[in-house]
């Protein structure tokens, strides 16, 4: 089976606002504010092609913005296969970045048409990774078409791993509704904001152990205090990758994207962290969520 990562979730468009001060409630405050192309599971693809992987992208835009954003994924080296909306508008988040804190106004708009059978059976069979975003769930087919996509992976033979998005978006969604929406994943990429959700532990080692009674891998990334990683009854940790931190935006899809890259060829879970420590650090250093080609 050739290493082939397919990729499914939102496409976004950022607009990145970072104040020059603390922000000033009910008046202005001067601020630099940029527009780059985003979405989680689109931003790990981006950073897999620019890695020089096999990568194809599965997500759904605005008709208007087919064009624009297939371009920019097949710049830096990903399969592109965007289906455009009639009606809807490709989704939208306003990210302020505060430091190495972020806070984020979402407006998915597109990506909630997203559906699991734009997988295709095809896509599958040439699959080594299925990676998947816990946003997927936020779309029309449900929990029920985001399972079924996971069996159907499986079935063709590829590996599926999760990146979860967000610890907001799982207490909105729900603890328990998500890890069974999950279940049958091989490899789990929570942050240590959403492993404290998903388990209520707050300590790193107790939050992995926990998850590992459900899923075979998880990979706990921690920012600057590195990754811990457990797997068959052990437990590993591995350092971050030390940047002076511009924008954290995507940190956490890049190292994704190192961390699969190494994973596919190699299956060593220590490699694969420090090769996703490496990448987040190039993420961290630059203004958006994608690498700049």
């Amino acid at each position: 089976m050739p290493d082939r990562i397919v990729t499914f979730g939102d496409v976004i468009d950022d607009v990145v606002a970072m104040p020059y001060e603390a922000i000033r409630k009910d008046t202005d405050t001067a601020a630099s504010i940029g527009f780059r192309a985003g979405g989680s599971a689109a931003n790990t693809a981006a950073w897999l092609g620019s890695l020089g992987a096999k990568v194809d992208f599965v997500g759904v835009v605005g008709a208007y913005d087919l064009k624009r954003h297939t371009g920019l994924l097949e710049k830096v080296g990903v399969t592109s296969h965007l289906r455009a909306h009639p009606t809807l508008t490709t989704g939208t988040i306003v990210i302020i970045v505060e430091g190495e804190h972020r806070t984020m106004l979402t407006e998915r708009g597109a990506n909630t048409e997203l559906d699991p059978m734009d997988v295709t059976t095809e896509l599958l069979a040439e699959a080594t990774v299925l990676h998947l975003t816990g946003h997927s769930l936020l779309n029309a087919a449900g929990s029920e078409g985001f399972t079924a996509l996971v069996a159907r992976a499986k079935k063709a033979g590829a590996r599926v791993s999760v990146d979860p998005g967000s610890a907001g978006f799982i207490a909105d969604y729900g603890v328990e509704k998500f890890l069974a929406a999950i279940a049958g994943v091989e490899l789990l990429f929570p942050s240590l904001e959403e492993g404290r959700v998903l388990t209520g532990l707050t300590d790193p080692s107790e939050i992995v152990a926990k998850l590992a009674t459900a899923f075979p891998t998880v990979v706990l990334t921690m920012g600057a205090g590195g990754v811990v990683i457990a797997h068959d009854g052990t437990t590993l940790m591995v350092p971050a990758v030390s940047s002076p931190v511009v924008d954290p935006t995507g940190a956490g899809d890049a190292f994704c994207a190192g961390f699969l890259d190494e994973w596919i060829r190699s299956s060593d879970l220590a490699r694969s962290a420090s090769a996703g420590a490496k990448v987040a650090s190039r993420a961290v250093a630059i203004i958006g969520g994608r690498p700049h080609s």
